[in-house]
């Protein structure tokens, strides 16, 4: 096995990857969250909305797994999305124990105004989508490698 090097002070706070995750998400959902509140969405509300936008109806499991997410958190999310009239909730008639999610027309109407918020996104980033799509896929290895190593205990 190498050795791994993590030079001179491996607890160094800005060497750290955990720091720098930690802060480029709080950092990039406060950039989504004034783009959001016209459409009465929250980051995570959004995020479950572009799971719907991809494929609705979905069951509740299916949007667990989508978003990485587990039912007690994705609960409350999917109440007030119902609530504000975006989803609508229901048991599958093929199988009691599956909660079908799925968009309503209003639901579905709000894609066209959030069709604009990633091109919003990429102009307040002032980055290139170039280097957005290679950070996306650096954090898809990093997401990749940490469910790896959380499997393996």
């Amino acid at each position: 096995m190498n050795q791994i090097d993590l030079g001179e002070d491996p607890l160094a706070l800005d060497r750290q990857v955990c720091f720098a995750l930690s802060v480029a998400s709080r950092n990039v959902i406060s950039v989504y969250r004034p783009l959001l509140a016209p459409l009465g969405l929250t980051h995570p509300q959004y995020l479950v909305m572009l799971a719907l936008w991809e494929q609705s109806p979905r069951s509740v499991k299916d949007l667990c797994g989508a978003l990485h997410a587990d039912p007690a958190t994705l609960s409350p999310l999917l109440k007030r999305l119902e609530s504000i009239g975006y989803l609508e909730r229901r048991r599958s008639t093929e199988d009691e124990r599956l909660l079908a999610v799925e968009l309503t027309g209003k639901g579905r109407e709000l894609r066209a105004e959030a069709e604009k918020i990633p091109y919003r996104v990429v102009e307040l980033l002032g980055m290139e989508v170039v280097e957005l799509e290679q950070l996306h896929g650096a954090l898809s290895k990093v997401i990749a490698a940490t469910r790896r190593a959380l499997d393996a205990g």
